[in-house]
């Protein structure tokens, strides 16, 4: 098996062109060498290997035909991957042998098989030396293609031969400024499955994280870093389309990371961490307002631009909200389209795999008694301060609901260390009494942003328009204020539910 560490970004097409023969501060480049690569990617018609994680290719270059597996990079920095010469373009599931396809390498499966996509582009590979370390530098250029439809690659790789993974990202910010290279987690099979499933972009959802007893809890912290890493930036392109699941989802990302950093607080250290808090910081604010708006028209403003009894006071709201919502929109389409963006990706990721990021000591001590630890603490914590939510303020409220948030998050980080099916059963009642609180105190917390976007944009109105936009958002809020002792009653009654771990 062979080990890749490899970093992989987009570029712009225009810009392929000057990294044939790179002038990088600090490096040396030898001759290129150029190649075609045709390769065609395998699965079963409902996408079994995808599910697994791994990918299946046999890959065509000019010499004869190469069987490739790979386990997906999901939670790991380094990729596995296994190769074998074949005589012909057929997978053959005999040469599986202690790879991760072996456990499902049946003569059932291989029937199934069947090709899913195809990838050709033209390899440009530049080796490059920096400091002590030895890094390829690949560009590629093509295309995917599944049946009649195609999408064009351009893209560059740079994959550590030997030496540091800080040579790596040193090139890798050499390379942002000087071509606009945006990194990109995401494989070409994963594009490819994308393309396949007819669609221009996914939104991605969280994966699943899967946690071994045997870790270190700074070990446990980078497996679920790097997930949700993966989770936001692969947003991306969905925020840049104005997707709003995809802007909403973007800012889960962020959330998850955001999160994990917190409860492993007292085993991270040094000032790159607060360095890191900051920037996710600011990206998670420039995608809030759209987050906020769309959430506020679609749940409020358009119902009530229907009742007969606002006239044209909902129509003058619902125009003058949608139009912020676009002006919003545009800014976290600005912002992930933004050189800080691109930089943050790299400096983000550079900060969950370096040594200096976890504590040397003990690395935390195991993540199983870690993870229970923390749960207990924190299911007390809330217990005992989330029973007197009627006497609080709405900031004090907000702090419950991110107490509950954080608790649920790491229910879903450390799920996969509690087997049994008490355990499960237990987390599960857990997960669920606390989705309940995080919803009806998220339902106040957006009242409150409500009530400051209609108050701020009834003072904004043109006098003739000042009447009928206050009265109607005046209605507006008046529905929500009733809903909120309902709602403060449910949350405190799940909060009272709330057991023991």
């Amino acid at each position: 098996m062979a080990v890749e560490t490899e970093l992989k970004f987009r570029v712009p097409a225009r810009k392929l062109k000057m990294l044939v023969r790179p002038r990088i501060a600090g490096s040396r480049s030898d001759k290129p060498s150029e190649s075609n690569l045709v390769s065609t990617y395998f699965d079963t018609a409902k996408h079994k290997l995808k599910r697994r994680g791994l990918s299946l290719r046999i890959r065509q270059d000019g010499h004869g035909y190469v069987q490739t597996i790979k386990s997906a990079g999901g939670t790991q920095f380094d990729r596995g991957e296994w190769e074998t010469e074949l005589d012909n373009d057929e997978p053959d599931l005999s040469k599986a042998d202690n790879t991760p396809l072996e456990a499902i390498a049946s003569r059932k499966l291989r029937r199934k098989l069947k090709p899913v996509f195809e990838t050709s582009v033209r390899r440009i590979t530049v080796p490059l030396r920096m400091k002590q370390s030895e890094i390829a530098l690949a560009i590629d250029r093509g295309q995917t293609t599944v049946g009649q439809r195609s999408r064009p690659i351009g893209e560059i790789e740079l994959e550590l031969k030997s030496g540091q993974r800080l040579d790596l990202f040193r090139l890798a910010r050499a390379l942002e400024r000087k071509a606009g290279a945006e990194l990109d987690l995401r494989s070409k099979s994963e594009h490819g499955y994308e393309l396949a499933g007819d669609q221009e972009h996914f939104v991605v959802s969280a994966e699943h994280i899967v946690l071994e007893p045997e870790l270190t809890s700074g070990e446990a912290f980078r497996v679920i870093a790097r997930s949700a890493f993966r989770h936001f930036s692969s947003n991306a392109d969905a925020v840049r389309d104005g997707e709003p699941e995809g802007i909403h989802q973007m800012r889960v990302g962020l959330r998850r990371l955001r999160t994990a950093i917190s409860l492993f607080s007292k085993i991270l250290t040094g000032p790159s961490t607060e360095e890191a808090k900051a920037q996710l910081k600011w990206l998670a604010n420039e995608l809030a307002p759209a987050r906020e708006l769309d959430v506020f028209i679609k749940e409020e403003i358009e119902p009530a631009s229907h009742d007969a009894l606002l006239r044209r006071g909902g129509k003058v709201i619902r125009q003058e909200f949608s139009r912020n919502r676009d002006r919003a929109f545009a800014r976290a389409r600005t912002a992930v389209n933004s050189a800080r963006y691109r930089g943050l990706l790299i400096d983000i990721l550079q900060w969950i795999e370096a040594r200096q990021t976890i504590a040397a000591a003990d690395d935390g001590g195991p993540i199983d008694k870690f993870a229970t630890a923390l749960l207990r603490r924190r299911i007390r914590k809330l217990r005992k301060g989330g029973t007197r939510l009627d006497e609080m303020s709405a900031a004090e409220r907000h702090k419950v609901r991110i107490r509950a948030k954080k608790i649920r998050y790491a229910i879903d980080f450390f799920e996969s260390l509690f087997s049994s099916k008490r355990e499960q059963r237990q987390l599960a009642r857990q997960s669920k009494h606390l989705k309940r609180i995080q919803d009806a105190l998220g339902s106040l917390n957006d009242f409150v942003a409500h009530r400051r976007l209609a108050v701020d944009a009834a003072l904004k109105a043109p006098h003739r328009k000042e009447r009928t936009r206050a009265f109607a958002s005046g209605v507006v809020l008046g529905r929500e204020e009733q809903a909120i002792k309902p709602l403060i009653k449910i949350a405190t009654k799940e909060v009272r539910g709330l057991g023991k771990i």
